[in-house]
Parts: structure tokens; C-alpha cells; sequence
């Protein structure tokens, strides 16, 4: 049975590709830097960390013409207080400007027009991605900064775990082109090592979790996506003992965490990210931000293969 192959980077060559992407595209239009939302979380911070060093190298060398990172902190009150905390936090340790705006009285003003999105924590979520989006964009647009996007392969490209006009509304996608795994690995080699293995949230909901909404680890979304673009169909996924086996711990570790199940067979895991996988290709359709072309190493010795 064909194996499924996993990529491995160089963190140093990678964090190069993605700052040239970022300094390019922003550079090339007369710009004067980004913003970016920070959560807190692994991907917005890795974000903020490869544009801060990305444009700190420009700056050194084009001192007339300096590129500026800006951060946002749009929490609610559906967010833990610990998720501002985190975001201040990297800003700080960046060294960035930042501002700390709650979104609730906002999302309260859409009772006037939009009460039907409130009815729902479902359709509340989008609304609240959509107002920091909506937020990002205008300070963007006042100081001639691109927003930048902090979504990652898993989410934007495998199952399009996104907003489509929220947090998939962004002008730039640095970290488009990495799977969770390696966002992760590149934090560690960006000096973020405390906050690579946060447990992922949008924040979008009391006790959310990516996990706990999808039902399963973005590194079973990395396989199965891998998966495909390497050529195998559905059914050879389904019967693929990698797949099988991140599967059935990811049905193990959702019984043992919430005392129930969402999914019982590996089989309905790989069906939902296949079926999700098609959403995410049609969402990209509609909204597509250039993202930074990385490289990635598949090859025999560079490449990694899970049993």
C-alpha cells in the first residue's frame, strides 16, 4: 500500500521565503508595513514573528523606507481572559505597536439589523470574524498597511476551517503553504516554544475548540490532505493504515476528553475531511490570497513517512 509522505523545512530557509514574500509584496506597492490580528495562538503569532523579522531586516537597509508591523487584539466576551493576556504578550516581546479593542459592544449593535445572527453561537462566531475583520481592514487602510492572514494549509486549504469574509479576508497568506505541524515547528525556531502547542481555538464560542468542533487533530487533516495530493482517492484513504491509525486515536482521545463521540469509524473521519476538503477548494475559489511559496522537503532522506 502506497505510503503518504510528510514533509519536513528548514526553519532558516523557510522564515528567508516567506519574509522576501512578505517585504515583496508589501515593498513593491509603496506600503508602509502590516497588520496583523493576534490571538495569542500558534498561527498568528508565527505570523507576527516572521513579518516583525522580515521587516526589520528591510528596515536596516532601507532606513528612508521602513516597513511596520502592527498588532490588534480584538477580543470578546465569549474569549478567555487568558487569550488578550497572550496577545499582549507577543506584541510585547516583539517589540510592536498594539491595541486591544473588544468587539462585544459591536457585536451587540447587530441586534438592530442582524438579530438573527445572534440567535446562534454558530452564526455569532462568523459575525464576530467578520467585524475583526472589517476592523483590521479599516486600520489597514488608514496607514496603507496590508492585512495579513494567519491561516494556515490545515485550516485554509484542507478543510477550510475559516470565515470566508473574517479571517479569510486578507490582502497577504504568509503562512498558507505550511500544515499545522510545521507552523508549530517554526514558532519553536522563532523563540515561541510556550505557545507552539496552545490548544487551538478561534475564540469564537465558550469552550471552543478546533478539535472539539472537527473532531479530530489537523495533523489527521495534514495526512488525509497529503493524502490526495499525492494521488490516492477516497477509498484507498479510507483503507490507508496511516490514516487508520491517526483516526482511531483521534475517536479515542474526543471519548476520553468529552465523554462522547463524534465520530466512530475512521472511515467517517476520512469521509468529513474529504467532504470538507471540497469546501475549502470551492471557499479558495471565492477568496484566494497569494500565499508565500515555501519549500518543502519530500524527498527520501528529507521527507518524513509515519507508519
Amino acid at each position: 500500500m502506497k505510503k503518504i509522505k510528510l514533509a519536513r523545512i528548514n526553519p532558516e530557509q523557510v522564515t528567508r521565503e516567506i519574509g522576501d514574500f512578505l517585504v515583496n509584496e508589501i515593498a513593491g506597492i509603496r506600503f508602509t508595513g502590516g497588520v496583523v490580528g493576534l490571538s495569542g495562538g500558534v498561527d498568528s503569532t508565527t505570523t507576527a514573528a516572521l513579518a516583525k523579522k522580515a521587516f526589520d531586516n528591510y528596515n536596516a537597509t532601507n532606513p528612508e523606507k521602513k516597513l511596520e508591523l502592527v498588532g490588534y487584539i480584538l477580543p470578546s466576551n465569549t474569549n478567555h481572559h487568558s487569550d488578550a493576556e497572550d496577545g499582549q504578550k507577543v506584541a510585547s516581546r516583539l517589540g510592536i505597536r498594539y491595541e486591544v479593542v473588544n468587539i462585544h459592544p459591536l457585536v451587540d449593535a447587530y441586534r438592530q439589523t442582524n438579530s438573527e445572527s445572534l440567535d446562534s453561537n454558530f452564526h455569532k462566531g462568523n459575525l464576530m470574524a467578520e467585524i475583526r475583520a472589517t476592523i483590521l481592514h479599516g486600520k489597514a487602510a488608514i496607514e496603507r498597511k496590508l492585512v495579513l492572514g494567519t491561516g494556515n494549509r490545515d485550516e485554509d486549504f484542507g478543510v477550510g476551517y475559516y470565515t470566508l469574509f473574517g479571517d479569510g479576508a486578507v490582502h497577504v497568506s504568509p503562512i498558507g503553504g505550511l500544515p499545522k505541524r510545521l507552523v508549530r515547528e517554526l514558532a519553536c525556531y522563532l523563540g515561541f516554544q510556550d505557545l507552539a502547542h496552545r490548544v487551538p481555538t478561534a475564540g469564537l464560542e465558550p469552550g471552543q475548540t478546533d478539535f472539539k468542533d472537527l473532531g479530530y487533530e489537523y495533523e489527521t487533516v495534514e495526512l488525509v490532505s497529503e493524502g490526495l495530493m499525492q494521488g490516492l482517492g477516497l477509498e484507498e484513504l479510507i483503507e490507508n493504515q496511516q490514516v487508520k491509525q491517526y483516526s482511531k486515536k483521534d475517536i479515542e482521545k474526543y471519548k476520553r476528553n468529552f465523554e462522547k463521540t463524534k465520530f466512530t469509524t475512521p472511515e467517517e473521519i476520512v469521509k468529513d475531511i474529504f467532504y470538507r476538503n471540497q469546501i475549502a477548494n470551492a471557499k479558495a475559489r471565492i477568496v484566494h490570497p497569494p500565499a508565500a511559496e515555501i519549500t518543502l522537503d519530500y524527498g527520501t532522506n528529507g521527507g518524513r513517512e509515519n507508519d
